[in-house]
């Protein structure tokens, strides 16, 4: 058995001299003012002030209208493209000979406009050229960019992204609403659908795994809202997670052995709070001569098993027809012969089929719901069940949810947008008409340091693991000092 090693955890206030009185004191000519090296430096170091921003006002506007400048020759080189490529041969162009076709196109356009370019911004046009005709315009760099995680566009002229857990206005824009709705129209047809003013949402994914939403007029105001959650190509382990602070080697040794033993495992957080990563890192630990089946809205899972079926729901066509549900996909994958099944998100009526498959043969099952604690996913899975038209008594749902469900893993975002796993939480019966439940691990926030950054701990509660024999009886014999809190 792998196990992980422990963790070791603060005015001048001088007398004038007296003067002897004279009968008729000379009058003195005027004295001049006394200049002090204040009196000299202070109107420098504010007409510097009162310069600084001046300057800086002025090099933004110029490369305002710079920018300006360039978007307009950049549309009129783009509608020459559009003339003069070979549409049908996009996609079969080699990129180097389609870059080199679209900088000849360009170059000879803009010798007709008598434009001159410098090096740089001809070599900036003919990207952003290349970006409208194969990519996604002005998102397709930051699409390229490793450190953002989430694009979100706020209308053509506000796009911001997330890095490392913080928002960031960005520098980049669309023309107009026309230019924005043209890609957007680009991603969904892409996948099969449409998104007008009578289907104003769509959800779709685009071609390397990023999840797409968009909204567009009249139902977004101010111009078409866009997200991208992009698609993490490197898979994250647990190691991975330990040496980012996620969590600690004591909590990673314990949640190999639940997973290995087959608990029953539910990932709970907000979004954004790395359930899916978190969900990603814990099916690690899966053996691989078991056979899993994932259940996703966006296949967004990325198994590490050799044994792996992948499915996907998919959304009502055109004429509203050929919908897939996850309970569709849950219902069939019943049939599939599963040692364990793996939903992404549980968050509708498909919550039935997830806990009567927790409860019937195929424990080790694993999934992920919207919720701010272990207490509150609870709350949540009843709120489903009820939403699903599924009339039980309040305690069957309860015993349902306290037979099926054997782990609570709470995810969270704190504040300085650092991602931890907050709690770890094992659910243990009922009491009377309450599902008992226990907290094995917390993260304890002690302070907040001047740059923002939360000072904080993992520590055990003190109580020892209800699932303890069963771990032993696997071959999973934890130390008890796992569970000793830090004094």
């Amino acid at each position: 058995m792998a196990m992980f090693s422990r963790f070791k955890k603060s005015e001048d206030g001088q007398p004038r001299p007296a003067t002897a009185p004279v009968a008729e004191p000379l009058k003195a000519p005027a004295a001049k003012p006394t200049v002090t090296r204040a009196a000299v430096t202070a109107p420098r170091v504010k007409q510097a002030v009162q310069h600084k921003p001046a300057a800086q006002a002025v090099a933004q506007d110029k490369e305002k209208k710079r920018k300006e400048r360039l978007g307009e020759i950049k549309v009129e080189l783009h509608k020459r493209l559009l003339e003069n490529l070979n549409l049908s041969a996009l996609e079969t162009a080699p990129e180097a000979n389609l870059r080199a076709e679209i900088a000849a196109i360009a170059g000879e356009a803009l010798e007709q406009m008598s434009i001159v370019l410098n090096k740089e911004d001809r070599s900036t046009i003919n990207q952003e050229l290349y970006d409208e005709v194969m990519g996604l315009g002005p998102l397709e760099p930051l699409l390229k960019d490793d450190s953002v995680n989430d694009i979100l566009v706020n209308g053509p002229q506000q796009i911001f992204v997330e890095r490392d857990g913080r928002l960031e206005l960005t520098d980049i824009t669309f023309k107009d609403e026309r230019h924005l709705l043209r890609i957007i129209d680009k991603i969904v047809s892409a996948v099969g659908r449409r998104v007008d003013e009578s289907n104003p949402y769509v959800d779709a994914r685009l071609s390397d795994g990023s999840r797409f939403n968009a909204m567009v007029p009249p139902i977004a105001v101010d111009g078409s809202l866009v997200s991208i959650r992009k698609f993490k190509k490197e898979k994250l382990g647990v190691d991975d997670l330990v040496r980012f602070g996620a969590f600690t080697e004591e909590m990673a040794a314990y949640l190999q052995a639940a997973v290995a033993c087959r608990l029953n495992v539910i990932v709970s957080g907000g979004t954004g709070s790395g359930k899916t990563t978190t969900l990603n890192a814990l099916s690690s630990f899966i053996d691989n001569s078991e056979r899993i089946l994932t259940i996703e809205d966006t296949a967004e899972l990325q198994l590490q098993q050799t044994h792996v079926g992948r499915m996907e729901s998919r959304p009502p066509n055109v004429e509203g027809k050929g919908a897939v549900s996850q309970r569709d996909c849950l219902r069939n994958a019943l049939r599939m012969r599963p040692d364990r099944i793996i939903v992404g998100e549980t968050r509708g009526e498909e919550v039935i089929d997830m806990l009567q498959a927790m409860n019937t043969g195929h424990d080790g099952s694993m999934t992920t719901i919207h919720a701010n604690s272990a207490r509150d996913g609870i709350s949540r899975l009843e709120n489903m069940i009820a939403m699903a038209g599924i009339e039980m008594p309040l305690k069957a749902v309860r015993s349902q949810i306290a037979s099926a469900v054997n782990l609570i893993v709470q995810a969270s975002r704190l504040q300085d947008g650092s991602r931890r796993m907050v709690s770890i939480t094992e659910i243990t019966g009922m009491e009377g008409d309450v599902i008992s439940m226990q907290e094995v691990f917390r993260y304890e926030r002690l302070g907040l340091e001047p740059n923002g950054k939360i000072i904080g701990r993992f520590n055990a509660t003190g109580v020892r693991s209800y699932y303890a024999e069963r771990f032993r009886q696997w071959g999973y014999d934890l130390p008890a000092e796992i569970y000793e809190p830090i004094a």
